[in-house]
Protein backbone atom coordinates (compact mmCIF):
# COMPACT_ATOMS: atom_id res chain seq x y z
CA UNK A 1 0.00 0.00 0.00
CA UNK A 2 1.31 3.50 -0.77
CA UNK A 3 2.29 5.77 2.11
CA UNK A 4 -0.27 8.61 2.19
CA UNK A 5 1.91 10.88 4.32
CA UNK A 6 2.65 13.83 2.03
CA UNK A 7 4.16 16.16 4.64
CA UNK A 8 7.53 16.15 2.90
CA UNK A 9 5.94 16.99 -0.46
CA UNK A 10 5.26 20.61 0.53
CA UNK A 11 7.39 23.52 1.66
CA UNK A 12 6.32 25.54 4.69
CA UNK A 13 4.18 28.51 3.63
CA UNK A 14 4.20 31.32 6.18
CA UNK A 15 0.85 32.83 7.06
CA UNK A 16 0.00 36.39 6.07
CA UNK A 17 -2.28 36.78 9.10
CA UNK A 18 -1.47 39.90 11.08
CA UNK A 19 0.90 41.46 8.58
CA UNK A 20 0.64 45.14 7.60
CA UNK A 21 0.74 46.27 3.95
CA UNK A 22 0.53 49.34 1.77
CA UNK A 23 -0.65 49.07 -1.83
CA UNK A 24 -0.18 52.06 -4.11
CA UNK A 25 -2.81 52.31 -6.81
CA UNK A 26 -4.92 50.03 -4.64
CA UNK A 27 -8.31 51.47 -5.59
CA UNK A 28 -8.74 49.91 -9.04
CA UNK A 29 -7.50 47.09 -11.25
CA UNK A 30 -4.52 45.03 -10.17
CA UNK A 31 -3.89 47.02 -6.99
CA UNK A 32 -7.48 46.66 -5.83
CA UNK A 33 -7.44 42.91 -6.51
CA UNK A 34 -4.22 42.54 -4.51
CA UNK A 35 -5.60 44.59 -1.62
CA UNK A 36 -8.79 42.51 -1.47
CA UNK A 37 -6.93 39.20 -1.56
CA UNK A 38 -4.40 40.24 1.08
CA UNK A 39 -7.16 41.58 3.33
CA UNK A 40 -8.99 38.26 2.99
CA UNK A 41 -5.83 36.53 4.24
CA UNK A 42 -5.69 38.62 7.41
CA UNK A 43 -3.39 41.40 6.21
CA UNK A 44 -4.27 44.91 7.43
CA UNK A 45 -4.02 47.04 4.27
CA UNK A 46 -3.69 50.73 3.51
CA UNK A 47 -4.27 51.84 -0.07
CA UNK A 48 -4.21 54.97 -2.18
CA UNK A 49 -5.61 56.20 -5.47
CA UNK A 50 -6.51 59.46 -7.16
CA UNK A 51 -10.31 59.19 -7.41
CA UNK A 52 -12.55 59.43 -4.30
CA UNK A 53 -15.32 57.22 -5.72
CA UNK A 54 -12.79 54.49 -6.58
CA UNK A 55 -11.34 54.64 -3.06
CA UNK A 56 -14.78 54.38 -1.50
CA UNK A 57 -15.70 51.39 -3.68
CA UNK A 58 -12.44 49.57 -2.96
CA UNK A 59 -12.74 50.08 0.79
CA UNK A 60 -16.27 48.69 0.82
CA UNK A 61 -15.01 45.48 -0.79
CA UNK A 62 -11.88 45.27 1.37
CA UNK A 63 -13.93 45.65 4.54
CA UNK A 64 -16.26 42.87 3.44
CA UNK A 65 -13.36 40.42 3.70
CA UNK A 66 -10.90 42.04 6.11
CA UNK A 67 -9.47 45.24 7.48
CA UNK A 68 -8.28 48.27 5.53
CA UNK A 69 -8.27 52.00 4.95
CA UNK A 70 -6.76 54.48 2.52
CA UNK A 71 -6.55 58.03 1.21
CA UNK A 72 -6.70 59.90 -2.07
CA UNK A 73 -3.32 61.13 -3.30
CA UNK A 74 -1.51 61.79 -6.55
CA UNK A 75 1.85 60.05 -6.31
CA UNK A 76 3.25 62.22 -9.08
CA UNK A 77 3.66 64.82 -6.32
CA UNK A 78 6.46 64.16 -3.85
CA UNK A 79 4.47 65.70 -1.02
CA UNK A 80 1.63 63.26 -1.69
CA UNK A 81 4.00 60.31 -1.40
CA UNK A 82 5.00 61.64 2.01
CA UNK A 83 1.37 62.24 2.97
CA UNK A 84 0.40 58.70 1.99
CA UNK A 85 3.14 57.09 4.07
CA UNK A 86 2.46 59.34 7.05
CA UNK A 87 -1.21 58.28 6.95
CA UNK A 88 -0.12 54.66 6.59
CA UNK A 89 2.11 55.03 9.66
CA UNK A 90 -0.83 56.31 11.67
CA UNK A 91 -3.12 53.48 10.57
CA UNK A 92 -0.78 50.49 10.38
CA UNK A 93 1.78 51.24 13.06
CA UNK A 94 4.45 49.30 11.17
CA UNK A 95 5.06 48.12 7.61
CA UNK A 96 5.74 44.51 6.58
CA UNK A 97 4.66 44.49 2.92
CA UNK A 98 4.79 47.16 0.22
CA UNK A 99 3.12 46.56 -3.13
CA UNK A 100 4.25 49.36 -5.46
CA UNK A 101 1.75 49.35 -8.27
CA UNK A 102 0.30 52.79 -9.16
CA UNK A 103 0.62 53.58 -12.87
CA UNK A 104 -1.04 55.49 -15.70
CA UNK A 105 -1.15 54.78 -19.43
CA UNK A 106 1.75 56.37 -21.29
CA UNK A 107 2.20 57.18 -24.95
CA UNK A 108 4.67 57.14 -27.81
CA UNK A 109 7.32 59.79 -27.27
CA UNK A 110 5.95 62.32 -29.78
CA UNK A 111 2.32 62.18 -28.63
CA UNK A 112 2.04 63.92 -25.23
CA UNK A 113 2.68 67.55 -24.39
CA UNK A 114 5.74 68.25 -22.26
CA UNK A 115 3.57 68.51 -19.15
CA UNK A 116 1.85 65.20 -19.94
CA UNK A 117 5.22 63.57 -20.57
CA UNK A 118 6.52 64.78 -17.21
CA UNK A 119 3.42 63.47 -15.46
CA UNK A 120 3.59 60.02 -17.07
CA UNK A 121 7.24 59.64 -16.11
CA UNK A 122 6.53 60.90 -12.58
CA UNK A 123 3.83 58.29 -11.97
CA UNK A 124 5.19 55.32 -13.92
CA UNK A 125 8.80 55.59 -12.84
CA UNK A 126 9.76 58.28 -10.35
CA UNK A 127 6.94 57.53 -7.90
CA UNK A 128 8.05 53.88 -7.81
CA UNK A 129 11.46 54.94 -6.51
CA UNK A 130 10.12 57.45 -3.99
CA UNK A 131 7.46 55.02 -2.74
CA UNK A 132 9.92 52.15 -2.46
CA UNK A 133 12.44 54.27 -0.56
CA UNK A 134 9.73 55.44 1.85
CA UNK A 135 8.73 51.80 2.40
CA UNK A 136 12.30 50.61 2.98
CA UNK A 137 12.83 53.37 5.56
CA UNK A 138 10.00 51.80 7.58
CA UNK A 139 10.86 48.12 7.15
CA UNK A 140 12.65 45.64 9.36
CA UNK A 141 14.03 42.17 8.62
CA UNK A 142 11.38 39.80 7.31
CA UNK A 143 9.65 42.40 5.13
CA UNK A 144 8.65 42.16 1.47
CA UNK A 145 8.51 44.57 -1.45
CA UNK A 146 6.55 43.60 -4.57
CA UNK A 147 6.93 45.84 -7.61
CA UNK A 148 4.24 45.52 -10.26
CA UNK A 149 5.90 46.14 -13.60
CA UNK A 150 4.73 45.16 -17.07
CA UNK A 151 5.46 42.74 -19.88
CA UNK A 152 5.93 45.91 -21.93
CA UNK A 153 9.47 45.88 -20.57
CA UNK A 154 9.97 42.59 -22.43
CA UNK A 155 7.91 43.07 -25.59
CA UNK A 156 9.04 46.70 -26.05
CA UNK A 157 6.39 47.32 -28.69
CA UNK A 158 6.18 50.58 -30.59
CA UNK A 159 3.44 53.05 -29.79
CA UNK A 160 4.12 53.21 -26.05
CA UNK A 161 7.79 54.09 -25.82
CA UNK A 162 7.37 56.20 -22.66
CA UNK A 163 5.65 53.35 -20.84
CA UNK A 164 8.23 50.85 -22.12
CA UNK A 165 11.05 53.07 -20.87
CA UNK A 166 9.47 53.37 -17.42
CA UNK A 167 8.81 49.65 -17.04
CA UNK A 168 12.23 48.67 -18.37
CA UNK A 169 13.63 51.03 -15.76
CA UNK A 170 11.60 49.33 -13.03
CA UNK A 171 12.91 45.98 -14.24
CA UNK A 172 16.51 47.12 -13.76
CA UNK A 173 15.67 48.85 -10.48
CA UNK A 174 14.16 45.66 -9.03
CA UNK A 175 17.23 43.59 -9.97
CA UNK A 176 19.67 46.02 -8.36
CA UNK A 177 17.55 46.76 -5.29
CA UNK A 178 17.18 43.05 -4.58
CA UNK A 179 20.95 42.83 -4.13
CA UNK A 180 21.08 45.98 -2.00
CA UNK A 181 18.46 44.71 0.47
CA UNK A 182 19.16 40.96 0.58
CA UNK A 183 21.42 41.10 3.65
CA UNK A 184 18.74 43.10 5.49
CA UNK A 185 16.26 40.25 4.91
CA UNK A 186 13.98 42.48 2.87
CA UNK A 187 12.82 40.61 -0.20
CA UNK A 188 12.26 42.38 -3.51
CA UNK A 189 10.08 40.76 -6.14
CA UNK A 190 8.96 41.95 -9.55
CA UNK A 191 5.75 40.82 -11.23
CA UNK A 192 5.36 41.68 -14.90
CA UNK A 193 1.73 41.24 -15.98
CA UNK A 194 0.69 40.83 -19.55
CA UNK A 195 -2.51 42.27 -21.01
CA UNK A 196 -4.79 42.67 -17.99
CA UNK A 197 -8.35 43.91 -17.63
CA UNK A 198 -8.70 47.15 -15.64
CA UNK A 199 -9.87 50.74 -16.06
CA UNK A 200 -6.28 51.27 -17.25
CA UNK A 201 -7.44 49.84 -20.60
CA UNK A 202 -10.26 52.37 -21.13
CA UNK A 203 -11.50 53.64 -23.55
CA UNK A 204 -10.14 51.13 -26.08
CA UNK A 205 -11.34 48.22 -23.95
CA UNK A 206 -14.57 49.12 -22.12
CA UNK A 207 -15.97 46.63 -19.56
CA UNK A 208 -17.98 44.52 -21.99
CA UNK A 209 -15.05 44.19 -24.40
CA UNK A 210 -12.79 43.24 -21.49
CA UNK A 211 -15.20 40.51 -20.41
CA UNK A 212 -15.20 39.12 -23.94
CA UNK A 213 -11.41 39.11 -24.08
CA UNK A 214 -11.13 37.42 -20.67
CA UNK A 215 -13.61 34.75 -21.72
CA UNK A 216 -11.64 34.34 -24.94
CA UNK A 217 -8.46 33.88 -22.85
CA UNK A 218 -6.69 36.77 -24.55
CA UNK A 219 -6.85 39.03 -21.48
CA UNK A 220 -5.97 38.38 -17.84
CA UNK A 221 -8.13 39.26 -14.85
CA UNK A 222 -6.60 41.52 -12.22
CA UNK A 223 -7.21 38.70 -9.76
CA UNK A 224 -4.70 36.56 -11.69
CA UNK A 225 -1.98 39.03 -10.74
CA UNK A 226 -3.22 39.12 -7.15
CA UNK A 227 -2.78 35.36 -6.93
CA UNK A 228 0.78 35.69 -8.25
CA UNK A 229 1.47 38.31 -5.59
CA UNK A 230 0.06 36.03 -2.91
CA UNK A 231 2.34 33.20 -4.08
CA UNK A 232 5.37 35.49 -3.97
CA UNK A 233 4.55 36.58 -0.43
CA UNK A 234 3.94 33.11 0.99
CA UNK A 235 7.31 31.49 0.37
CA UNK A 236 9.84 30.62 3.10
CA UNK A 237 12.36 33.36 3.87
CA UNK A 238 15.11 31.28 2.25
CA UNK A 239 13.15 31.38 -1.02
CA UNK A 240 13.12 34.52 -3.11
CA UNK A 241 10.69 34.38 -6.02
CA UNK A 242 12.32 37.37 -7.61
CA UNK A 243 10.55 37.60 -10.99
CA UNK A 244 7.18 36.40 -12.22
CA UNK A 245 5.80 37.01 -15.71
CA UNK A 246 2.09 36.38 -16.01
CA UNK A 247 0.85 36.19 -19.58
CA UNK A 248 -2.31 35.19 -21.36
CA UNK A 249 -2.36 31.74 -22.86
CA UNK A 250 -3.39 33.24 -26.19
CA UNK A 251 -2.16 36.51 -27.69
CA UNK A 252 -4.71 39.30 -27.90
CA UNK A 253 -5.46 40.56 -31.42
Amino acid sequence: MPDNNTADAHTACPSLQGRKAIITGGTTGIGRAIAVLLASEGVKVFICGRTPSHLDDALVRIREVGEGDGINVDLARREDVERFFKAADDYLGRLDIAVINAAVPADALEEPSEDELDYQIAVDFTSYLHSTRAAVDRMEAGSDIVLIGSMSAVSRSGGSSIYVAAKAGIQGFAHSLRQELSEKDIKVGLIEPGFTGADFQYPEYPPEKQREAINDETMLRAEDIAVATHFMLTQPRRTAVSLMRVETRRDHP
